[in-house]
């Protein structure tokens, strides 16, 4: 199944996407994790069945525009770009698909505006990372200083796009080739001397401001859909020990742990992933 491209245009920036399914299919919009782009669908969303589904790149990834000036990539302001998307396809109430960073930011975005969304799959991600209301200095000093670093650093140049798949399949969380190529060819642009990564290196820098624990559980409490989170034996519930039981402790999610690491949508469970997708949908 090839997907369709999209492009939308928000607030002055370009927006890409690609559309699996059916125009008279269920909406969902897809969200990738950090550093990722929509091709992290493209091995479930043709095993996905009566979907109308909208994988995003999100601002600063794949190929989509960076945010302009120095500002750093928050959160918050994915939370208000995915509302503006689901505005522009004329989604009323929709539901989420997302992975990792996008499943936080679907996360707040459910528990914000509970009357947008009415189903959400969340994989490998729900809770963003709490800060403590003293650290919220530190916290900004860092993300500023680390912009002002990666304003002058050079993007780095692999000879050829095997050498970036190759760089890929050893990144904070390990890939199959096939999973790095995807990625890859999706977030790479050619430059002199090869390729470099067309994500905004701002990405690598913390945000500004992180919510506390008590204002993450605010969120989550507020969110009144359906939710499937589907967790990886290998990935969050072992990266941060006791995630799934505080993922448990809310009944409006169900929680599922299912063997795989961090990108199993994307390697050779996927196919049981796209199962429990669609028995949810």
């Amino acid at each position: 199944m090839t997907p369709k491209p999209r492009q939308f245009d928000i607030a002055g920036l370009q927006y890409k996407a690609q559309q699996w399914g059916s125009e008279a299919g269920h909406p969902v919009l897809a969200l990738h994790g950090w550093l990722d782009n929509s091709a992290s669908f493209s091995r479930l969303a043709p095993q996905l069945a009566n979907l109308n589904l909208v994988a995003l790149d999100m601002a600063g990834h794949g190929q989509s525009d960076h945010r302009p000036g120095s500002a750093p990539y928050n959160i918050w302001d994915d939370v208000a770009d995915v509302l503006a998307i689901a505005d522009a396809l004329g989604w009323q109430r929709f539901s989420l698909l997302s992975h990792s960073r996008g499943a936080i930011i679907s996360a707040l975005l459910a528990g914000a505006f509970p009357e947008r969304v009415d189903k959400m799959v969340l994989v490998e991600g729900l809770f963003p990372e709490p800060v403590s209301s003293e650290n919220a200095p530190k916290q900004l000093a860092d993300s500023i200083r680390k912009n002002r670093e990666l304003g002058d650093k050079p993007l780095r140049v692999f000879a050829d796009l095997n050498a970036a798949v190759k760089a890929r399949t050893q990144g904070m969380f390990p890939l199959s080739e096939g999973a790095a190529r995807a990625l890859t060819e999706r977030g790479t642009v050619p430059v002199v001397g090869g390729f470099s990564w067309s994500t905004d290196q701002r990405l690598l820098a913390p945000s500004s401001f992180k919510l506390t624990r008590g204002q993450i559980h605010a969120f989550i409490s507020a969110i009144t859909s359906p939710a499937r989170v589907l967790l990886a034996d290998g990935g969050m519930p072992k990266l941060y020990p006791g995630f799934t039981e505080a993922a448990q402790q809310y009944p409006q999610l169900e929680v599922i742990t299912l063997e795989g690491g961090h990108h199993l949508h994307m390697e050779d469970q996927a196919e049981k992933v796209a199962s429990y997708i669609n028995d949810f949908f």
